[in-house]
């Protein structure tokens, strides 16, 4: 399909699945339109797992992915777990006893977390107060996607934008006959380091992540698009706030200060971010470290724990477990999966797509619709290229993870019965000349169970 034709494509898609209209009637093998209705007929996101067709069964799925599991690009340890979600129970694993490397697949953990504690509706504010005469106040609320001005490279979903911000600001001062004020900012919402301690140490400096705030613009990078990040992004979106309020007329003394805004103080504006659902989609769909970072910190608080990293991720244990999920092999140090420290069973890492599909749990579908779409969008959108993959363009949906050494693919198909498979693929000891290949053996093997009906 050409580019122009598959972009158009992806956005009927994505449409029609979030709407929950897609069948999961299946395109015939080998016929010239196979992709491009395997696509279309991915399966309704929104629906629970109902049960169709023959019981897929142990020997059945391990014929299936016999081949690809003996590919020496993966390196000696990697795994696959296989649950049958139309049914309720495990169906397959290899090399599942030990703990894994997650890389971005634990985004997963963090995404699903937030939405169980915060609900997919939840927004995010940042708002300025007034902290007595001619004194404002921006308070940052943890918006993981707030922009300094609207840009058309955004894309979904719409950002809330300190510019917005700044012309309600200076309406409601000029309304008070206010024109000059003193700037303070307030990122007070998170605490602990910004840094996690955990990360290699050329993280940030490289652009790889930002120090975490609960105030920053364009994800702590300098300007939209760079990689390069500010070293103080509280202070940066000040400054840039500044700028703003005096281009809506209102004077500012020229230096910011970090302060703390007092509970009472008279709120002048505000800005709302996208719902926690559309940042957990692009989250997820674009494998954002930065914003993974930012959310890990709101379950910290949502669950009493605090705005830090590490209390981030005692709220992520607590609610894994309460959503049945066993924890108990798992370390865990961040949110986005960038430290190696991090070791993660397989059956956890699916387990956060397979309760989100449960009818139990309809306000975590989110997670499952902004996963990438094997061959069309997202991390996915270059993958599914090589032979024996094209079974499962646009039948699978996972969420990807690498790093240097480590490939995983944690997500769900649709087999040819119609049977919902949630999965787990993982190698954390790819020979760095095998990467691609070690790539193009993940995507084979969920192909292979896109196409199994075994």
């Amino acid at each position: 399909m050409a580019r122009p034709a598959r972009a158009a494509f992806v956005t009927l898609l994505a449409t029609a699945l979030c709407a929950g209209l897609v069948s999961s009637a299946r395109a015939v093998p080998g016929s010239a339109q196979t992709t491009r209705q395997a696509a279309a007929q991915a399966p309704a996101v929104l629906v629970p797992a109902t049960t169709e067709g023959a019981a897929p069964t142990a020997a059945g799925v391990g014929k299936a992915l016999a081949a690809v599991l003996k590919d020496p690009s993966l390196g000696p340890h990697h795994g696959i777990y296989v649950y049958d979600a139309s049914r309720g129970k495990p169906v397959f694993s290899v090399g599942a006893a030990t703990p894994y490397t997650p890389a971005s697949t634990l985004k997963l953990l963090t995404t699903v977390s937030a939405l169980a504690n915060l609900g997919p509706e939840h927004t995010f504010t940042t708002k300025v107060v007034s902290t007595g005469q001619g004194s404002i106040v921006l308070v940052g609320g943890g918006d993981p996607l707030l922009a300094a001005k609207p840009s058309a490279s955004d894309g979904f979903p719409a950002r809330a934008t300190l510019q917005a911000l700044a012309a309600s600001t200076a309406r409601a001062l000029k309304a008070q006959g206010v024109a000059s004020v003193t700037l303070g900012y307030d990122a007070s919402l998170f605490s602990g380091p910004a840094i996690n301690a955990n990360w290699e140490a050329n993280y940030v400096p490289e652009g790889i992540a930002a120090p975490t705030s609960a105030l920053w613009v364009n994800e702590g990078r300098l300007s939209p698009g760079m990689a390069k990040r500010s070293t103080s992004p509280a202070q940066t979106a000040a400054t840039s706030f500044q700028k703003l309020l005096q281009q809506y007329g209102i004077k500012v003394a020229a230096t910011t200060k970090a302060t703390k805004a007092p509970a009472a103080a008279k709120p002048l504006a505000q800005v709302k971010s996208p719902t926690l659902g559309q940042i957990v989609e692009y989250v997820n769909l674009h494998s954002d470290n930065d914003g993974a970072e930012v959310l890990l910190r709101q379950v910290g608080i949502a669950t009493g724990n605090g705005g830090s990293y590490a209390g981030g991720v005692q709220g992520l244990r607590a609610t894994l477990t309460k959503l049945g999920l066993d924890v108990s092999k798992a370390r865990i140090y961040d949110g986005s999966g960038l430290t190696r420290a991090n070791k993660v069973p397989l059956d956890l890492l699916a387990g956060a797509v397979r309760v989100a599909v449960s009818k139990d749990h309809p306000e975590l579908r989110h997670l499952l619709s902004g996963l990438p779409v094997a061959g069309f969008n997202g991390s996915l959108r270059e993958r599914f290229t090589t032979a024996g993959t094209g079974t499962g363009t646009g039948m699978v949906r996972a969420k990807t993870g690498t790093l240097t050494g480590v490939h995983s693919l944690a997500g769900y198909a649709r087999d040819r019965s119609g049977t919902l498979l949630v999965f787990a693929i993982a190698s954390d000891s790819v020979p760095v000349p095998k990467t691609l290949d070690a790539r193009a053996a993940l995507d084979r093997a969920t192909a292979a169970l896109a196409n199994c009906g075994c």
